[in-house]
């Protein structure tokens, strides 16, 4: 035996979820072996360089919020900063940052190094050890057991990954890295049910090669901001990324290569990521479309490798190249190496509760694209939650769970575990029926205070949390108090086309209108600039969004109180849903597969009518 005799948690898989997990667990008191096959390869960004996105950042900040590391090892190491849909309400900002691909690998790695309690191993893992319904180790390829009290299964792209380019095809997880075969065979014999998946990535090309002047330049944000609510490094400077486009004579040569597409052929069975399509996909599909963006994303500081976003390809290497060349600015491109497709096996996750346990093997967790998601951001917060509740069930703690209310995380988990997906789920805010109240501004105060419950969280950041809370309070009290006269404002009332007042008003009144920004009223009243002069920027934007959407967010917040009524109501232990004839035939399928915890989780299975939460409600004596 090496390094223990038990541990606490075993991960197997270093990517983004496997990290988290490692992390989370080890961080909060567990002893954690985190197992992968290649050490050099802990957080590989293995497609895009860049974290965050549309409803991804606000992911990453839920994830920074309850103590993970995501938002801190992005601040360190990205390149570019900012923060999208600005133009809409602040529902829809979300943040997002293009990283250096190496150093992000890099200081995940030291990361983990830096907590005493995670130990390493480098090899394959072609099996779990099951005891009684319960998972109790792995084993590895070389026949070592590792012994442990619970175990999480981050195995990304590796099971069973088949690499396609062309009418080539090749066993691999990732490009030059082999995959995992045991894990899956193993898991269907326990009575797993199992499916396959595709996703895929574009070439790699020499950015010496480029020609910049024919691209649009895409800077990032005047004045960077960050992920993490700590006091993570700012961004001194940036490298721009830059935008071109398909045209008609790419899409011709993309099309020769049709009859040699494994996607088009039937060689791929596994179903794509419906928003993140290949570059022949969104030509065949979109056949009006005369061009398609390119987004070009430098991979680093010092590296001159490109990744060319938006040409995600499995066609045969010449005909990428070629068609490469035509875009403006790649007239001269090098290519480091072709894109390509992989399929890989993932486990619906109906099949899991929601603390990611699986149902039918104790113990054992499912985290990131096992489950059927893509992205980082999707898998880092599966593994941070995975960590958490496998250290809290083998010490006897209550299991964490979010609710949809209360975080993106509640919202993506939810997702997966009751409706399921049958393509890669990607998350977005119109997912979210109350992302009103899940912004990206204010994940530490919704999830702080749950982080620092668990230990996870530290007093540091509980800190900040209360500072906030309280500047926001007196910046809210200072503005109804602070009075302004007409004479005063007047003028630029009229410049913003907003009506002029004809007595003494309360400056939280003008803010409350939609054309009004704080940043219009301290511009003319030096008072008020003074007054709020020692408000930290958080809490001014706080007090800004509190104020403009303050019916909106009442409404959200009751509109999620009558929904908990239903989530208090929990189903105790497991119901013989066939037994009950006047639930429809599916929703007696559904309800007998998934076995929800809540009439809540009930309301929301795919299937479930309202009809038959009302026959389960008189069944259970609601």
């Amino acid at each position: 035996m090496f390094q223990q005799e038990e541990y606490d948690v075993i991960v197997v898989g270093a990517g983004h979820a496997g990290c988290e997990a490692a992390a989370a667990a080890a961080n909060l008191g567990s002893k954690v072996l985190l197992v992968t096959m290649n050490m050099n390869t802990i957080a590989q960004m293995s497609c895009n360089p860049a974290m965050g996105g549309v409803a991804k950042g606000q992911i990453v900040r839920e994830v920074d919020a309850l103590g993970g590391q995501s938002g801190i090892i992005t601040d360190k190491t990205m390149i570019q900063f900012r923060m999208l849909n600005r133009s809409k309400g602040p529902a829809m900002w979300s943040p997002r940052a293009q990283s250096d691909r190496m150093r992000f690998a890099e200081e995940w790695r030291l990361t983990l190094e830096g907590i005493a309690n995670v130990d390493f191993w480098q090899e394959a893992v072609l099996g779990l050890i099951v005891e009684n319904d319960t998972v109790v180790g792995v084993k590895t390829q070389l026949g070592i057991e590792f012994r442990g009290k619970s175990v999480v299964l981050t195995n990304g792209t590796f099971l069973n990954g088949l690499i396609h380019i062309g009418e080539k095809n090749f066993g691999g997880g990732r490009a030059a890295e082999r995959g995992s075969t045991g894990i899956t065979e193993q898991l269907k014999e326990l009575g797993f049910e199992a499916g396959r998946m595709k996703t895929g990535t574009p070439p790699r090309v020499d950015g010496r090669s480029l020609d910049y002047s024919k691209m649009e330049e895409q800077a990032g944000d005047d004045v960077p901001s960050k992920f993490s609510y700590l006091d993570t490094p700012a961004l001194a400077k940036q490298r721009p990324c830059y935008i071109t486009y398909t045209n008609a004579e790419v899409h011709e040569i993309l099309r020769e290569g049709f009859e040699k597409s494994p996607m088009f052929q039937g060689r791929i069975k596994g179903l794509g990521p419906r928003y993140c399509p290949s570059v022949e996909d969104k030509i065949n599909r979109f056949a009006d479309k005369d061009r398609h963006q390119i987004f070009v994303e430098p991979e680093g500081w010092s590296t001159v490798e490109v990744y060319v976003n938006g040409f995600s390809s499995s066609l045969p290497e010449d005909v990428q190249y070629r068609a490469l060349r035509k875009i403006a600015g790649f007239e001269n491109a090098k290519m480091f190496r072709p894109g390509y497709a992989i399929e890989y096996d993932f486990f619906p996750p109906t099949q899991l509760s929601l603390t990611l346990e699986t149902k039918r093997i104790k113990n054992l967790y499912f985290a990131g694209q096992i489950n059927g998601t893509t992205g980082y951001e999707e898998a880092a917060c599966q593994g941070l939650m995975a960590g958490i509740n496998a250290h809290n069930k083998v010490h006897g703690k209550a299991p964490f769970v979010l609710k949809r209310s209360e975080a993106y995380i509640g919202v993506l988990i939810d997702d997966l575990v009751n409706k399921g997906t049958d393509e890669p789920y990607r998350m977005f805010t119109s997912r979210a029926e109350h992302r009103i109240l899940l912004r990206q501004d204010n994940a530490d105060l919704r999830l702080t205070p749950l982080g620092y419950e668990l230990g996870l969280a530290s007093e540091e950041r509980m800190e900040l949390v209360r500072q906030k809370e309280q500047q926001t309070q007196e910046v809210l009290t200072l503005l109804g108090k602070f009075a302004i006269e007409p004479h005063e404002i007047n003028s630029l009332l009229e410049e913003l086309g907003s009506a002029t007042i004809h007595e003494k008003t309360r400056a939280v009144n003008l803010l409350r209108r939609p054309n009004v920004e704080l940043a219009d009223l301290t511009r003319v009243l030096p008072g008020l600039t003074l007054a709020l002069a020692p408000y930290r920027a958080e809490a001014l934007e706080q007090t800004i969004i509190l104020v403009k959407y303050e019916n909106y967010l009442a409404k959200e917040h009751q509109q999620a109180a009558r929904v908990q009524e239903l989530e208090n109501f929990v189903i105790q232990g497991r119901l013989d849903y066939k037994a009950m004839p006047a639930l429809s035939h599916e929703a007696r399928e559904k309800l007998l597969k998934i076995q929800p915890e809540t009439l809540g989780q009930a309301s929301r299975i795919s299937g479930v009518s309202p009809a038959d939460v009302s026959v389960l409600m008189v069944y259970l004596g609601r």
